[in-house]
């Protein structure tokens, strides 16, 4: 039973795949964003914000265009998963002898992908910008870990947007509140410098902890607890949304 469903979910997933690699425009559009609000706050902001650290504000505010550019993409797993909905797939797929867990695996690993891939041209473009990080390889490897597990999180809240939407557009409206909540946390300006309810949000908000672990490991700096709250922060969203998303895929397929 395992083995088919490793199986069905590699031909499902490359399937999906094979539709990104047809329109790589889905990749750069999701990365332009960050990139330009990179440098809009980089070129323009930049010199007026202070952080109240040495490095440089690419590297300050980098983690949190990284959270922006997985919320940006994750809405277009949503859109591909409302189509193949609207499409008749699933009900082909059902009358196939075909895992039926492997046909949301198959959307939520090329979201993961694809995200990686947005994610390394958003790194490229800050290094060109003078981005620069003393992490060792183990540090990166838990940044890449921490990210991986932001995209799986976030990419289940977008196939319950994708089950439940009624319309194209409501399948990706939910990345809205996502893509703007890095803004009130600590991942462009200090959240000491914010009003006091604003701040409070802002502290005990997940963004602020994953973008502060990211932030400390790629400056080699030590991490705190700050890892920790974030890791229970992903982890228990990814159980909650993936949770909801297989009762939604029930309801429906039932």
């Amino acid at each position: 039973m395992t083995t088919q469903v490793l199986g069905d979910t590699g031909v499902l997933t490359g399937r999906s795949l094979r539709h990104v690699l047809r329109s790589p425009d889905t990749i750069m559009t999701t990365a332009v964003t960050p990139i330009a609000l990179m440098l809009l706050f980089v070129y323009v902001f930049g010199g007026a914000i202070n952080t109240g650290s040495t490095e440089s504000y690419v590297n300050y505010m980098l983690p949190g265009i990284l959270l922006i550019t997985i919320a940006s993409g994750v809405a277009y797993t949503a859109y591909r998963l409302f189509l193949d909905m609207q499409g008749g797939i699933f009900e082909r797929f059902q009358s196939m002898p075909i895992a039926r867990s492997s046909v949301l695996w198959a959307h939520v690993l090329t979201s993961l992908a694809a995200n990686l891939v947005s994610v390394v041209i958003v790194i490229g473009v800050a290094l060109i910008m003078g981005f620069r990080a003393g992490a060792t390889v183990a540090a990166w490897l838990a940044v890449a870990g921490i990210l991986i597990l932001f995209t799986l999180a976030l990419t289940w809240i977008a196939v319950i947007a994708g089950l439940s939407a009624k319309t194209v557009d409501g399948a990706s409206a939910f990345s809205y509140p996502l893509i703007f909540l890095p803004f009130i946390s600590s991942a462009f300006v200090p959240t000491d410098s914010m009003p006091g309810p604003v701040a409070w949000f802002a502290e005990n908000q997940p963004v602020t902890s994953i973008v502060d672990s990211i932030r400390a490991l790629l400056a080699q700096e030590p991490v705190g607890s700050d890892i920790w709250t974030a890791l229970a922060w992903l982890v228990g969203i990814l159980v909650v949304a993936y949770a909801f998303a297989i009762a939604a895929y029930r309801r429906k397929i039932s």
